[in-house]
């Protein structure tokens, strides 16, 4: 089957009660009569927190402004008749109402708005990621629930557009030293000190993805500690070793990381030859260093 990627944003809105808004899928929507966090995918070259915000006005008629990251999860569902399994990645963030009229959206994804408390979601089919954001028992969705792409995704991305969902980490060690990696030649930023970190892989976990590319490129066992924030690049034009421009959208998570047992830094085979060298640095050292931006305002060089 066809394996296709898709990045998707979503809010947690609460109010005075101790309640969550949750909207229930539409007719339209691949998943119908199931209740998730408002949200859904990002538009090529949007940032995440921008998504969250244009999806709750589509969605459920309320302005909102994001104030923090609250996780990052991805899950995978298979979409038998198109021939298609689909690996979202989804970015949950906390929001607060700033104005608007709460209403569905039945002609899109949600046919019904409803405030709940924890106790009232377990009572109703829900979204896995819903369910874990909201710490109930993850439940399988019902084997005879109707499923279909919507048309958004019912054809593969264009070539020369690439969306990339990767995970990133600012790595340090009981000492506080900051583990860094020198972008190899033919990739953007070549020679440049980078955040440890990469591309997830098909049904990987963002956290699950950073950890085992700490080993590939550092050769470091690592734990996460926490999501610190999500960067956004777009860069219509950039050139690595396909050998002609392509239209990257980049969308990353920066976790802090913690290698409680360092090891000298080595870069394994594994690393796929983006990675050149990797190493340890003092605090006061890092300061000079020539990095990239994200590496730089991870590291308080410069701000988020």
């Amino acid at each position: 089957m066809e394996q296709r990627r898709r990045i998707g944003a979503y809010g947690v809105l609460g109010d005075a009660d101790g309640r969550v808004l949750l909207a229930r899928g539409s007719a339209g929507c691949p998943y119908p009569g199931v209740w998730q966090l408002p949200g859904g995918g990002l538009k090529h070259a949007e940032h995440p927190a921008a998504a969250v915000v244009r999806e709750f006005a589509e969605e459920t008629g309320l302005a909102v402004r994001v104030t923090g990251v609250r996780d990052a999860v991805a899950d995978v569902a298979t979409f038998r008749d198109a021939g298609v399994i689909v690996h979202t990645d989804r970015l949950v963030f906390d929001v607060e109402a700033r104005g608007g009229e709460l209403r569905p959206e039945p002609a899109g994804g949600s046919d019904e708005l409803r405030w709940f408390t924890p106790d009232e979601a377990a009572g109703v089919p829900l979204m896995p990621f819903t369910a874990e954001l909201l710490g109930l028992p993850v439940a399988p969705l019902p084997r005879d629930l109707p499923r279909a792409l919507p048309p958004a995704h019912a054809a593969p991305p264009a070539t020369d557009r690439r969306q990339r969902f990767a995970a990133y980490g600012l790595v340090t060690d009981p000492a506080d030293r900051v583990l860094l990696t020198m972008i190899a030649e033919g990739y953007p930023g070549a020679g440049r000190w980078h955040l440890p970190g990469g591309g997830t892989d098909h049904g990987e976990q963002p956290a699950a993805g950073l950890l085992r590319e700490l080993v590939e490129e550092a050769g470091q066992l690592g734990r996460v500690v926490d999501l610190m924030a999500v960067d956004n690049l777009h860069n219509p034009a950039a050139l690595g070793p396909e050998g002609r421009p392509l239209d990257w959208h980049s969308v990353r998570v920066i976790y802090r990381v913690r290698v409680d047992a360092p090891t000298e830094a080595v870069v394994t085979e594994l690393a796929g030859g983006s990675t050149a060298r990797a190493a340890w640095f003092a605090p006061e050292r890092v300061s000079r260093l020539r990095m990239t931006e994200v590496a730089a305002r991870a590291t308080g060089r410069s701000g988020w």
